[in-house]
C-alpha cells in the first residue's frame, strides 16, 4: 500500500493562479513509486475537487470543464477521521473516497498560507508538511512578524501600521506619524497578502493618500514601510524545523521597475506556467563571502524564531548605500516552494519533496508524546459548580 499525500492548492486568495502551477511542479516531483498523490482543488469559491485531470496545469485554462472530469469532496473535521468524502454520495454505496495520509498544502496567500487552513488539517490531526498555525499566521502578517523579528534583534526597516477604521478616523494624525517617524519615499503594503499585491510606493502626501486607498482594498491592515532606495533584493530558502535547518544558496531577483512586481515573479518573460521558477534571477547571488553569510544567518533565525517548519523563503533587502541588511518577508509556503534554490544546492526537487514527507510524520510523532488532555471528570467529582452561572451555596 502506497502512502497517500494529499496536494491541497487554488483557495480563495489572489494568489490562486500560482497556487495551482506550485503544486503541480510539486505533484510532478513526489516519488511515484513510494507515494500515491491525490490533488485536492479549491476552487476560488471555495469549493473542493480531486481527480487526476487537475494534474495538468493546461487543464486550468478552463475551469467549467476541468471540474465536470472532477469529484466534489470535503473531510469532515472530526479529529482522527483522515477520509476524503464524496460530495455526491450514490444510493447503497460508501461516501468515501479514500482515506489519507498526509497532507501537504501548497495555499498561496490568504485562506491557506496565514493558517486558516492549516487549522483545518490540526483540528482533523491530519499530518501536514509546512508551517503550523501560529508560525503560518506570524509569518503572513507583515506588521506581526516584523514585530517579533525586532523584538529578537533581527533588524527591519521602521514601519508604520494602521487599520483601515483607523485610515478613515484619524487620517491626519496617521499622515503626521509617517512623515515624522519615516519620511518619504515610503513603500505601501497590505499587511497579509504575498505576490506583490497591492503594494505601492509614494513619494509625497498625494501619493501616499493613493497608495493606501488601493492597498485597503486588499486587507484591513496596512503597513507603511521605509523604502531602501539603492535596493538590492535577495533570497534564501531555509529548510528543517525551528531546531534544525540548514539554508540554501541565495538568488538576486531581477526587477523591470522599483518593486519586484507580480510579472516580475511569476511571468519573467515567460509564457509557460513556470511560476516562481519563470522569473529572472541570478543564482547564486553576486555577493561578497561575509554578506552571504549574514543573510543565509538572518534568514534561518528568522525561520527559528517564527517557529517554522518545512521549507520557506526568506527575502532581505540590502541598502546598497550602507551595506545594511534587512529582513523583509518570509514566505511560509513559497512560490514553487523554491526548488531552484534546493537544486543549486544539490537538493533535487524529489528530495525536497521527501524531506517535506518525512518532517511531517517526524512532527506528527513529536505531537503524539505531549498530553493534551487528562483522564478525568470534574463534574462526575462535583467540581466546577460554584463558579457556575446561577448556583446556589
Amino acid at each position: 500500500m502506497k502512502t497517500k499525500i494529499a496536494v491541497f492548492f487554488g483557495g480563495r486568495s489572489t494568489e490562486h493562479e500560482i497556487s495551482v502551477i506550485s503544486a503541480n511542479q510539486a505533484m510532478a516531483a513526489i516519488d511515484s513509486d513510494k507515494y500515491e498523490v491525490v490533488p485536492v482543488y479549491i476552487t476560488k469559491q471555495g469549493k473542493w475537487y480531486t481527480g487526476q485531470a487537475l494534474t495538468d496545469v493546461k487543464n486550468f485554462r478552463d475551469i467549467p470543464a476541468l471540474l465536470k472530469q472532477c469529484e466534489e469532496v470535503y473531510m469532515r473535521p472530526v479529529y482522527g477521521d483522515y477520509n476524503l468524502y464524496t460530495a455526491n454520495r450514490k444510493l447503497f454505496k460508501s461516501d468515501v473516497l479514500t482515506t489519507l495520509d498526509l497532507a501537504i498544502p501548497v495555499l498561496h496567500g490568504s485562506n491557506g498560507e496565514d493558517g486558516i487552513f492549516e487549522g483545518v488539517l490540526e483540528t482533523i490531526g491530519l499530518p501536514y508538511a509546512g508551517c503550523n498555525t501560529l508560525a503560518s499566521a506570524n509569518g503572513m502578517d507583515k506588521i506581526t512578524m516584523k514585530m517579533i523579528l525586532a523584538a529578537d534583534g533581527i533588524p527591519v526597516v521602521d514601519y508604520v501600521w494602521f487599520t483601515d477604521k483607523q485610515w478613515f478616523s484619524q487620517r491626519d494624525t496617521l499622515i503626521a506619524k509617517i512623515e515624522e517617524k519615516i519620511g518619504y519615499p515610503v513603500i505601501v503594503k497590505p499587511a497579509n497578502l504575498g505576490s506583490s499585491v497591492g503594494i505601492g510606493r509614494a513619494e509625497n502626501r498625494d501619493q501616499l493618500l493613493e497608495r493606501v486607498d488601493d492597498a485597503q482594498r486588499y486587507s484591513s491592515r496596512i503597513i507603511v514601510e521605509d523604502m531602501v532606495e539603492n535596493l538590492q533584493e535577495i533570497n534564501c530558502a531555509v529548510l528543517g524545523d525551528c531546531d534544525e535547518y540548514i539554508t540554501s544558496v541565495l538568488e538576486e531577483p531581477i526587477k523591470s521597475g522599483e518593486i519586484l512586481s507580480y510579472t516580475d515573479k511569476y511571468m519573467g518573460g515567460s509564457k509557460d506556467n513556470r511560476g516562481m521558477h519563470a522569473a529572472q534571477k541570478r543564482i547564486p547571488a553576486e555577493l561578497p563571502a561575509d554578506e552571504t553569510e549574514r543573510i543565509r544567518h538572518l534568514a534561518g533565525e528568522t525561520f527559528r524564531v517564527l517557529s517554522c517548519h518545512g521549507v520557506s523563503r526568506v527575502d532581505v533587502m540590502v541598502d546598497g548605500n550602507t551595506r545594511q541588511i534587512y529582513v523583509n518577508e518570509i514566505n511560509t509556503i513559497p512560490g514553487s516552494l523554491s526548488f531552484y534554490l534546493w537544486e543549486a544546492a544539490g537538493i533535487k526537487f524529489p528530495e525536497l519533496m521527501e524531506r517535506l514527507v518525512r518532517l511531517a510524520l517526524k512532527r506528527k510523532r513529536d505531537q503524539g508524546a505531549k498530553t493534551v488532555s487528562y483522564d478525568s471528570n470534574i463534574f462526575a467529582l462535583g467540581g466546577g459548580l460554584k463558579g457556575a452561572k446561577g448556583a446556589k451555596a
